[in-house]
């Protein structure tokens, strides 16, 4: 079995990965535990079918530029120099991820787990936007002429006979699987509607849905999946926060396997990236070179909110220094391969005690990393 690790799609909004760092904890792990298992480098994921990507792109002065290239510019002032990753990038409205979109949606169809229904669902008289329950203005259009509309919608019917998100839906050791989410994401109606309002996305006019597209909390499961059948691996491992995984599980529970690929949800918790400064006086002490800060703050703390999996607090980053530099120190000169090949194994088993054991972490840096001096 072949896994690969791919970041949960970053909503694509008006900020860069270096000014907001919290944003690439997921790219980041994900490129960690792919080196560590030796898997290729993947393609980062974004997030691009938006009401808020609709709204910035007929607002804005180049809203005349299409969409695909007004969002593709927006994510390369992402990076530093407008420098892509070597694998490049994959958004949930990219051509290849539609067509396999589309395809899942159609064996789902045949398999009677999806069907297309009419639905009646509050509506903006103005646009047609889909505005859910409430009296507010269309979050749209800002119209206030809210009525109840029926017509067609793509409807997913969760299954009976199994829970939303299953032991194997998670990519955890059996002493670590999150019960707490495992209940809060069965906490949904039976049936979802799977197709939205939006200006960009998966078109659903092929099953006579014109006008709508399939929800991106589906569409995202199916550019994890596209992701893993490019680089031909059938274990699609996303790297996710709780609460994210929380919000879209019930939607893509029909899109977690097709064709030989299984997704599964990497939980990692919060780092407190917007306090790191607090480590000047320990850096200093430490005499922290900058290549020894850079791989503390983009290498080791990703490796270590996938073991804390809620949120790491500031008053914490010192000790995690201290112990990623005593690992660093301790660097083998010729790593065991047996305990390169136990933390392999532990990796893909989705344990992580391996993390904070200083042997087993400085076996992996002496791999990974020339030394940090």
């Amino acid at each position: 079995m072949r896994y690969l690790f791919l970041n949960g799609p970053v909503q694509n909004g008006p900020f860069t990965l270096e000014g907001r760092p919290g944003k690439a904890v997921g790219i980041r792990l994900a490129a960690a535990l792919n080196t560590i298992i030796g898997s290729p480098p993947a393609p980062h994921l974004w997030n691009t079918v938006t009401l808020a990507g609709d709204l910035r792109h007929r607002e804005g002065r180049d809203h005349r530029v299409a969409r695909e290239r007004f969002e593709a510019d927006l994510i390369a002032d992402k990076y530093p120099d407008r420098r892509l990753p070597p694998a490049g990038i994959m958004t949930d409205a990219d051509p290849e991820v539609a067509g396999l979109a589309l395809d899942m949606i159609e064996e789902n169809l045949r398999a009677g787990v999806l069907v297309i229904s009419e639905e009646t669902v509050p509506t903006c008289q103005t646009c047609g936007h889909l505005t859910g329950g409430g009296s507010h203005p269309c979050n749209s259009c800002g119209g206030t002429d809210i009525r109840d509309r029926r017509r067609l919608h793509l409807v997913a019917e969760l299954a009976k006979d199994r829970p939303v998100l299953d032991r194997d839906d998670i990519h955890a050791s059996h002493h670590q699987q999150p019960k707490h989410l495992r209940n809060t994401a069965s906490n949904v109606p039976r049936r979802l509607i799977l197709s939205r309002t939006r200006d960009h996305g998966v078109d659903l006019s092929p099953f006579g849905l014109s006008g709508l597209v399939l929800d991106p909390r589906a569409g995202i499961h199916a550019t994890v999946i596209t992701a893993a059948r490019r680089l031909q691996a059938d274990r699609a491992v996303i790297t996710i926060t709780q609460n994210a995984a929380s919000h879209i599980a019930a939607h893509g529970q029909h899109f977690r396997a097709h064709r030989g690929v299984k997704l599964q949800y990497a939980l990692h918790g919060h780092l407190p990236y917007d306090q790191a400064g607090s480590l000047g006086a320990t850096y200093d002490a430490f005499r922290a070179t900058e290549l020894m800060r850079e791989r503390f703050e983009t290498w080791f703390l990703p490796l270590f909110s996938l073991k804390a999996k809620g949120r790491t607090e500031p008053e914490q980053l010192p000790a995690l220094f201290k112990y990623f530099r005593r690992a660093a120190l301790a660097l083998p000169s010729t790593p065991d391969i047996g305990t390169i090949h136990a933390v392999r194994q532990a990796v893909l088993v989705g344990n992580t005690e391996w993390i904070t054991s200083k042997p087993r972490l400085a076996a992996v840096m002496a791999t990974q990393h020339s030394p940090l001096g």
